[in-house]
């Protein structure tokens, strides 16, 4: 019998598919007594688990038919209709999505050729970067700081490229925590409207501020003035639950159009079950459930920023976040944030090195801490461990 050499019989495209960084150290992470900052998972006591049970219950005794049955594609109408409602859209502009990683990779296969330019942050969310490679586009970075993209250096980009779309994440940037202020975002909308240029705006932490109130987004800011070039993503992940894969793209009705028939060809609905689960559990005490998770992340957030300035020895800087889950830190220049990763591992500590967030390479002395999952004790253990691993290696170098 004849041996099969299966990269000889992939497709072409199979060769730009890669396994996600995140995903394989969580691997590392998951032997007992390892503190991980790695994965952004939300904090699992917040998860309404007592509360998702006894709904559950209910829906599948009294709507189990529909529950369990087959769905429409664009999902399940009272939860498109809530989120109409919510982000003040009609519910034609609303598609529900298996998470915003699909509506990620549907983008990817409606509006990337290969080749395509496509703009993106730098750093920018590992995740969209996977996704979008897989279509064989030609990235496109702009620099990202604390206060989003550097304009400049985007304004300097469209004049020389028209990309497909430019993707970011305004709000608490996923990695670098960053909140692009309001002149910033009516600028970068400006610009994008001279050029007809469609923006996918990812705002996955939306609800995830630690101030009084959150700034509008850009797909708002957008439709206060008429321009339809704005796609919106946004998610149930970070304030219910990730695993249920419940969230949502809202855009033009032609844009929903075709991302819901490449929904049809990727996986038909997502799990009715599931969103019907959502829809039940907004209904009650919504906006309380909001508020006690901005207070949790805020203490946590706290708590690592003063462990962190305790801790970190002189050269080391790092983001101050007003909202989200995320530290973003740079080690002095020389330093690699994957030797410390080894370092830090044996230590019993994990974090993200930062290079992968970066789509046209470098960031090797930057990485992720995420706050969210660890309790206040872990954070401070993790924090300590994470700076004797930094002035070992400092100490090598």
């Amino acid at each position: 019998m004849k041996t099969l050499d299966w990269n000889t019989l992939f497709g072409k495209g199979a060769g730009r598919i890669q396994a996600s960084t995140i995903r394989e150290l969580l691997k590392l992470t998951q032997r007992p007594g390892v503190i991980s900052f790695a994965g952004g998972l939300p904090a699992p006591e917040l998860f309404p688990k007592e509360e998702a049970a006894r709904k559950a219950a209910e829906i599948l005794k009294e709507k189990g038919e529909v529950a369990l049955q087959y769905g429409p594609t664009e999902g399940y109408g009272p939860l498109r209709t809530w989120v109409a409602e919510w982000i003040g859209v009609k519910p034609e502009e609303v598609l529900i999505t298996t998470g915003s990683q699909q509506a990620l990779d549907l983008l990817g296969k409606v509006f990337l050729d290969e080749g395509s330019p496509v703009l993106l942050e730098a750093p920018s969310y590992m995740g969209a970067i996977q996704a979008f490679r897989a279509y064989g586009p030609r990235f496109l970075t702009v620099p990202a700081g604390e206060e989003g993209p550097d304009l400049e250096a985007l304004e300097a980009t469209l004049k020389r490229e028209r990309p497909r779309f430019l993707y970011l994440i305004p709000s608490f940037q996923n990695p670098s925590g960053g909140l692009m202020p309001l002149r910033a975002r009516k600028r970068l909308l400006e610009m994008v409207m001279a050029q007809g240029l469609v923006v996918v705006e990812d705002d996955a932490y939306r609800e995830l501020y630690f101030g009084e109130s959150r700034l509008p987004s850009l797909f708002e800011l957008a439709r206060e003035v008429g321009y339809p070039g704005v796609i919106y993503l946004s998610s149930f992940s970070k304030i219910l639950s990730p695993g249920l894969r419940v969230a949502f793209a809202v855009a033009h009705p032609e844009a929903i159009t075709k991302l819901t028939q490449a929904k049809q060809g990727s996986d038909l609905h997502t799990p009715v079950l599931n969103q019907m689960l959502v829809h039940e559990l907004v209904q009650e005490g919504f906006p309380e459930r909001l508020s006690k998770i901005r207070a949790t992340y805020r203490a946590k957030a706290g708590t690592m920023l003063e462990a962190l300035d305790q801790e970190m020895p002189k050269g080391v800087r790092y983001t101050r976040p007003q909202g989200g889950m995320f530290v973003w830190m740079e080690l002095p220049q020389g330093l690699s944030a994957e030797a410390l990763f080894r370092q830090a591992i044996a230590q019993d500590v994990a974090f993200v090195p930062g290079g992968p967030f970066f789509a046209g390479g470098g960031g090797e002395n930057t990485l992720r801490l995420s706050y969210a999952t660890m309790g206040p004790e872990g954070i401070v253990e993790g924090v300590r461990r994470l700076a004797k691993a930094l002035k070992r290696l400092l100490a090598l170098a």
